[in-house]
């Protein structure tokens, strides 16, 4: 659903305070809060936003050279695919850079009378979204941003006409010849932008040691036109997987991970689903998972098992549906009606929910619980965050739910009856 952001008085007010305003001329004049949000085709002398730390200052001048170069409008050796690993990589590991950068994508997108520099600009902000967020006082601004160009192509290609027909610079003529416009609309960008703020404001981006690699720069690229197989809904990856696997029931990531953990001897392993596998492996794993690829070198069954909990977790909608989930936490104690509710469940729901519970039935063997010490409360406990979601914000009905979540998942490992599943991928 999308929430309506702050208004533009509000995004003003936000600007006036935290912009860290620049001066021309001999003067010295102030720049005016405009022309400060405007594309600029010329190199800043000090950070967008006020800071007191001197290596963001530093470091945020040279970062609006990167930006120039990524959007085609400063020349560079380097080739695009460089330029914005290198420009991703410092903010990810340098916090105080973040909101510099999304402020200086702001500028650069701002009143840009060429649709390839535009175009490449948003290409630039979506990248940027796949590993970091913005803080949480500047989420609103950016949200605000985005959101006005959610609808907006016409009223773009009309505001570069306009913007063109004006008296421009030389260098600004220069720049009309010797460009051509191409990209994406700039809805389609906005759009992916609008839904990737929204997931990583909870999520928080990229985790673990290993710094950005140009892969996952190009993964982060191509997610703009080809979604993810995590953070989807079940409908788009059935719909993506339709040409590879069109006779399959089930989505193939689900199966691939679950006969992954089975294969590297996950129901012997102590502690599957409650330890954590490396984090930089997990990632690494994701990257070869959403190229629809298996490597063969897998030794650790807790990488596939964190994975795959990542994914019932990223789905857009759980799998048990939010309309169902009152229902869910009404029958938490009665085995009959817990498993009547699945049953009402959407057909993809119910076959996806039913192969994942019959996955963590092999694990509440009693064989297998002496092994890995996770016997059915265990899973209940780590497995349903990732099949239910609570939308409260009260801290009490969120405690009190989990409780009834968990013994709900409890019910249905105990008394779902899922031999249907055997055997169907």
């Amino acid at each position: 659903t999308i929430r309506k952001p702050i208004s533009q008085s509000s995004m003003a007010d936000w600007a006036s305070k935290n912009l860290n305003m620049h001066t021309q001329g001999i003067f010295r004049r102030r720049i005016s809060i405009s022309n400060m949000l405007s594309w600029n085709g010329g190199s800043i002398k000090k950070p967008m936003l006020i800071t007191s730390n001197r290596t963001i200052k530093k470091e945020a001048c040279e970062m609006f050279k990167l930006v120039q170069s990524y959007m085609g409008d400063r020349q560079t050796r380097m080739d695009r695919n460089h330029v914005a690993l290198v420009t991703v990589t410092k903010c990810w590991s340098m916090q105080g850079l973040r909101d510099e950068l999304y402020i200086q994508l702001i500028r650069q997108t701002t009143d840009n009378t060429c649709y390839r520099s535009l175009a490449w600009g948003w290409e630039l902000m979506a990248i940027s979204l796949a590993f970091f967020s913005p803080s949480p006082k500047f989420q609103s601004y950016l949200e605000g941003y985005i959101y006005r160009h959610l609808d907006s192509d016409e009223k773009i290609a009309q505001h570069i006409k306009d913007l063109k027909n004006k008296k421009i610079t030389k260098s600004r003529k220069k720049r009309k010849q010797n460009t051509e416009d191409e990209g994406l609309p700039i809805s389609t960008y906005a759009k992916y932008c609008y839904r990737k703020l929204q997931k990583v404001a909870v999520t928080g981006g990229k985790k673990g040691l290993r710094k950005p690699t140009v892969e996952e720069i190009t993964h982060a690229r191509n997610a703009i036109l080809t979604p993810s197989l995590f953070g989807s809904s079940l409908e788009e990856i059935m719909l993506r997987q339709q040409d590879m696997y069109p006779g399959n029931k089930l989505p193939w990531v689900q199966t691939q991970l679950s006969q992954q953990v089975l294969a590297l001897g996950g129901e012997q392993t102590e502690g599957i689903f409650r330890i954590p596998g490396d984090i930089d492996e997990v990632n690494a794993l994701k990257l070869q998972v959403d190229q629809w690829k298996i490597p063969n070198g897998l030794s650790d069954p807790n990488i596939p098992a964190s994975l795959l909990k990542l994914w019932y977790r990223e789905l857009e909608e759980p799998v048990i549906p939010q309309q169902f989930y009152k229902e869910c936490i009404s029958n938490y104690e009665n085995p009959d009606a817990a498993v009547a509710v699945v049953q009402l469940l959407p057909e993809l729901n119910r076959l996806v929910l039913c192969y994942l519970i019959h996955f963590l039935q092999i694990f509440a063997h009693p064989s297998n619980v002496g092994r890995t010490k996770m016997d059915v409360n265990n899973l209940a406990m780590v497995m349903a965050p990732n099949c239910l979601r609570c939308q409260s914000d009260d801290p009490r009905i969120i405690f009190e739910n989990t409780r009834k979540e968990m013994s709900f998942l409890r019910m249905l490992i105990v008394h779902l009856d899922t031999s249907f599943v055997k055997g169907l991928v």
